[in-house]
This record gives C-alpha cells, sequence and structure tokens, in this order.
C-alpha cells in the first residue's frame, strides 16, 4: 500500500524520473498482473462449472406415506442417481398448503436452490409468488394450470391407472357396489373417480360408486373411517385417492378388496389387494433437471401417462381372473401407443344430461376442467373451497 509520505516524495522527483517510473511500473502491471487476473478468472469459471446443482422438492406428506410422497421421493433419488455429483438435492416434508408452502419454498430458494419441484396442487399461488421475486430460480409445479416465465407445470395421468383398476373392481365385486375415499374434491380428483367408475362399466354397466370425502391428502385415521363407511354401504371393492395405505388396510381386515395407489401397496394387504395404480415421476424429474443442466429448460406444461413410462397398473392379485389381466393389458398398450382412449363419448352425468358427444374425444382442456360425476357416481360434487 502506498503511503502519504511516499506520495509526497515522489511529487519531488524530477518529471524525467518519474516518466521512467511510471513506465516501468506500467510495464510491470502488464506483464505480471494481468496473467494472475486470467488466471483466477478460468479458475473462478472452473469452479462454478463444477458447482453441483441446488434441487429442492417440497413435499406435501411424509416421505413414509407409501403413496404419493414416496412416490416423488423415489423420482428424486433416481435424479441423484443419474446425475450423481453434478446435483444436491433436498427434501421439505408435510409442508402445508396455503401460507406455510409460500415460507417454505422461499426458505429453499434462500439456500441456493435454483430448481424447486412443488408436489401438490395447492403450491400453486405461493410458488407464482416466489417465482416473481427470483427470475434466476426455475419452478416446478404438480398437478397446477397456472405458469409464469420461470415455472413449468407438470401432471401424471393417473386416471388412465384409475380405469385400469376399475376394470378389475367391475369384474370382481359381487355387490356391484364400489367404494372411493377422496382426498379433496378438485378436478384431478374427480377424474379419477369418474375414471375408475368408467372402468368398472365397461365389463359390468350395473356399477354404482359412493364417495366419502376425508378433505386431506394423508390423513390415515379418516382414510380408515371413510374406507369403513362405504364397507358398511355395502361397497366390496374399494378405491382412494388419498396418500396413505389405511383404505387397503381396511378392506384386509374385513375381507374385502382394495388397490394401491400411487406406489405398490400390496404388501400392506396382501389378500385384499387386486392390483396398484403407480406413478414414476423419475423420467420427469430426470428430463427437467437435465433441462435445468444443459440451459435448455422451457416453461409450459407437460402431462405424463403410460404412453411416457410414467403410469402403470402393476402387481396384478392372482384372484383376478387370467382374461381380466389380459384386458388390462390390452388397455395398457392402447393408452401406450394411441390407440385406445378412455374418454370417449357418449357420457352423460349423474343427471342424465350428456357431457361428451358419442364419438367425441376429450381433449386436455376438458379434462383439465372436469368439476361433475359421471352416470353411476352417487350423490354430488362438493365444494372444493
Amino acid at each position: 500500500m502506498t503511503t502519504p509520505l511516499s506520495k509526497r516524495s515522489l511529487l519531488k522527483m524530477g518529471g524525467w524520473a518519474a516518466l521512467v517510473a511510471t513506465a516501468a511500473l506500467v510495464g510491470c502491471s502488464k506483464s505480471e498482473t494481468e496473467p494472475a487476473a486470467g488466471a483466477a478468472s478460468e479458475a473462478a469459471s472452473v469452479a462454478a462449472k463444477s458447482e453441483p446443482l441446488q434441487i429442492a422438492f417440497a413435499y406435501v406428506g411424509p416421505v413414509g406415506d407409501a403413496g404419493w410422497t414416496y412416490a416423488h421421493n423415489e423420482g428424486r433419488l433416481a435424479v441423484e442417481k443419474e446425475f450423481g455429483d453434478k446435483v444436491k438435492t433436498s427434501i421439505v416434508e408435510k409442508v402445508p398448503e396455503g401460507p406455510e408452502a409460500e415460507r417454505v419454498i422461499r426458505d429453499l430458494v434462500g439456500q441456493g436452490a435454483k430448481l424447486v419441484f412443488g408436489t401438490t396442487f395447492g403450491y400453486m399461488e405461493p410458488m407464482l409468488k416466489v417465482a416473481a421475486d427470483h427470475p434466476d430460480v426455475k419452478f416446478e409445479h404438480a398437478t397446477g394450470y397456472k405458469t409464469a416465465a420461470n415455472m413449468r407445470t407438470y401432471d401424471a395421468r393417473t386416471y388412465e391407472g384409475a380405469y385400469m383398476a376399475g376394470v378389475i373392481a367391475g369384474s370382481m365385486t359381487k355387490t356391484n357396489t364400489l367404494g372411493v375415499v377422496g382426498s379433496i374434491p378438485i378436478p384431478e380428483v374427480i377424474r379419477n373417480i369418474n375414471s375408475f367408475t368408467l372402468g368398472a362399466q365397461s365389463v359390468n354397466p350395473k356399477i354404482k360408486t359412493k364417495v366419502v370425502w376425508v378433505n386431506a391428502w394423508f390423513d390415515p385415521p379418516k382414510e380408515t373411517e371413510g374406507a369403513q363407511s362405504l364397507l358398511n354401504q355395502g361397497a366390496d371393492v374399494l378405491f382412494q385417492n388419498t396418500d396413505s395405505a389405511a383404505v387397503l388396510q381396511t378392506a384386509e381386515k374385513a375381507g374385502k378388496y382394495a388397490f394401491g395407489w400411487d406406489s405398490n401397496m400390496s404388501h400392506f394387504g396382501p389378500k385384499a389387494h387386486l392390483a396398484s395404480a403407480v406413478i414414476n415421476w423419475g423420467p420427469y424429474y430426470i428430463k427437467a433437471t437435465k433441462e435445468a443442466l444443459e440451459g435448455t429448460w422451457s416453461t409450459g406444461g407437460v402431462w405424463w401417462g403410460v404412453k411416457e413410462g410414467a403410469i402403470d397398473l402393476v402387481a396384478m392379485s392372482d384372484a383376478v381372473p387370467a382374461e381380466v389381466k389380459t384386458k388390462v393389458e390390452t388397455i395398457k398398450a392402447g393408452l401406450k401407443d394411441g390407440s385406445f382412449t378412455i374418454w370417449k363419448g357418449p357420457i352423460v352425468g349423474t343427471d342424465g344430461k350428456e357431457v361428451l358427444a358419442a364419438g367425441a374425444t376429450a381433449d386436455d382442456k376438458f379434462l383439465g376442467g372436469i368439476n361433475f360425476y359421471v352416470k353411476g357416481v352417487e350423490g354430488s360434487v362438493p365444494s372444493s373451497k
């Protein structure tokens, strides 16, 4: 560092000597400092390239729910396996939908996350708020419909798994009465209930479906109560759009049938279990991460199903007749190659009015806005508010 004393001494020196000294200093600067600066810049660039992409997941339930959140976490683990030290993932479990979600998501960004996955419908508005404040971060919202320049939506066509389960349920019931434990009455869940019923009616036109709503995604005691209520009403095959294995376990105790949902739940009720409608989030999470790493990520909406390997019906029970299994596999193959369509008219609602004309095929906009029961589902759709 140059001191005031040295400055005063320099001022007393002759002009020529000062010029010589200045020239020497400048020469020294160019020959010694520029390479050092370049080396530092290169080192910083290497360090930046080697820094792992921080990815955060906000889960609505616990990883141990055996269903929805468990399936998302399996997808996260698939990302770690695929990309190794190129990524660093973190999770927060049991994040409530609403204001608390915004706080958690902001905290994840504050900790350095550059790719954030929010895994439930109720995170939509909180994520939009955080995304607006952090344009350098990429946000992915599961099951929503609102996007931003740095926020994309993604979903799985769970209704395809529900339909295939319905085909089995309609073949196995003796009372012609099916029961569904519903979580929250939003289009996603209503669509699954209807698809399950349509699948059952495709093999058994006498089918009627009863629904009990628990107004929660994960609440094993309420799910158990709902399942038992349906059994008391005469249902002998149960289905669910909730996240725990409680419905299957209740059916097991009662000597009835049920399905696993979102993951393979067969070990929770081996005698009751007919099959599990599962989601494989791995392929999508790997795709999104790859795009973020390569700089090709873009906003929009993604909705994957059997065709993309995101949805499947697995672990069909030995109790299911061979011809029913064959029918399910044929439907699965048709969904994969596009030759089979679930939502094709004529389809009517519980009031008898046509909701889809004969020969018409529902598009994604129609499917995304379903707020009615199809004929055969008892009762009326409650408000989601």
